[in-house]
């Protein structure tokens, strides 16, 4: 068993506690957590998988049993399941600041980013002439601290381009950029460290040496306002099973501004982006508007139990500005709680302090940060673990509550001893 904390520590936490409490009975999205399955643990890990919608299981129970296996093939036109993809872009949509008729929903994100990558580069090239004009573009930036995924992606993207692949830091972004930028692969937010990088401001520099900004939002949709219309970003992905709550392996959606709809030229051409799905022609012809960021046939079970878990964003009450001042409430009373809390030397916030800088989690560095998590989780607050010594917390604000950061930041200085 842990030791208690110190009699200069059990008062802190008295105070904290009752601060919690206060907090809580204040916060106008507090009844939202009655609307997701919960139970004793407290759950900081919704940047890596969200919790249970409770409505779910009942809506996913229909399409199984009603939707598949009553009508079967008619639910592709009676139950809406051809028109699924376009439809929960649109419900996406306002959570990253996008107009309707952008966003299609599926595949992975991987998948979204080879495509919207490879797209990207294309009207670069188109810009100047193709191939054969004079100036040449030849070259992708890729966020150096990137998920790992985003990476091998992108290497793959550029030996399919005949790109030059050039790793850096979003920070030095706006100096590496030139005229022979064709895209930028970014993170919204830094999947280690919760830092929210500049958006709008990597944009435009991007657009000012006539290179496509390429953003990654899966750490920020749900969590952030994100802008996309409002800062001209051209393509965007994300994940939606993490702040969209949207189940394990729900599938990934893909923006394209609508301007440059007419030009998306997708790696991946298949049938369901066909301009005539259904005629069987041997040659290609893309449909028009997000449609086109289609490929195979819809991953219907996943979809509609996403298109679920999104009717929580229609209580009363809920928006991303809302959810942003939460979460940035949240966070700041987390490391208040760990400082008051935690033996002085025994972690470091590598998470930024300013909020324009931080996303919806913090990050600890701790040197035995793979033993602390698995001991944190066994005594019911659950967070994870990436190497080599950071442990990271996740707040969701539609169902974590300051009771919640105060018991975790409690527990944790428990363990550490």
């Amino acid at each position: 068993m842990s030791e208690p904390l110190d009699p200069a520590g059990e008062a802190a936490a008295v105070d904290l506690a009752g601060e919690a409490r206060r907090l809580d009975a204040a916060d106008a999205l507090a009844p939202l957590r009655e609307r997701f399955v919960l139970d004793d643990v407290t759950y900081l890990d919704g940047n890596s998988l969200g919790a249970l919608p409770a409505h779910v299981p009942a809506r996913v129970d229909d399409v199984v049993r009603r939707q598949w296996g009553e009508l079967r093939i008619r639910s592709w036109e009676e139950s809406g399941w051809w028109t699924a993809p376009e439809r929960i872009g649109d419900r996406i949509a306002p959570l990253v600041g996008a107009a309707a008729g952008q966003i299609v929903v599926g595949d992975s994100t991987s998948v979204n980013v080879f495509k919207a990558l490879v797209a990207a580069v294309r009207m670069a090239r188109e810009d100047v002439g193709g191939e054969g004009g004079g100036a040449v573009r030849d070259e992708i930036l890729v966020d150096a601290t990137t998920f790992p995924t985003d990476g091998y992606i992108a290497e793959s993207a550029a030996r399919m381009t005949g790109c030059a692949l050039r790793p850096v830091t979003p920070a030095e972004v706006p100096g590496a950029l030139g005229d022979r930028t064709a895209a930028v692969l970014l993170n919204h937010v830094d999947y280690r460290t919760g830092r929210l990088h500049d958006l709008p401001g990597l944009t435009r520099a991007a657009h000012a040496c006539g290179a496509y900004a390429v953003w990654d939002l899966c750490h920020s949709a749900g969590a952030l306002p994100v802008g996309l219309d409002e800062h001209g970003v051209d393509l965007a992905v994300g994940c939606t099973y993490k702040y969209l709550n949207g189940g394990p392996g729900s599938p990934a959606y893909l923006y394209v501004r609508r301007d440059l709809q007419p030009r998306f030229d997708s790696p991946l051409p298949g049938w369901n982006s066909h301009a005539e799905p259904f005629g069987m022609r041997s040659a290609y012809a893309p449909a028009s508007g997000a449609v086109r960021g289609r490929v195979g046939t819809p991953d219907i079970l996943s979809l509609l139990a996403l298109e679920a878990a999104l009717d929580v964003w229609d209580a009363d009450g809920v928006s991303v500005a809302a959810v942003r001042a939460k979460s940035l409430a949240l966070t700041d009373f987390f490391l208040r709680c760990v400082g008051a809390y935690v033996p002085a030397g025994r972690v470091e916030s590598v998470t930024p302090a300013a909020h324009a800088e931080r996303g919806s989690q913090v990050a600890l560095r701790c040197d035995d940060a793979g033993e602390v998590m698995k001991r944190l989780v066994e005594n019911g607050v659950v967070g994870d673990f990436r190497a080599p010594d950071v442990l990271r917390f996740g707040f969701t604000p539609l169902y974590v509550g300051f009771a919640d950061v105060e018991r975790a930041a409690r527990v944790l200085a428990r363990t550490l001893g």
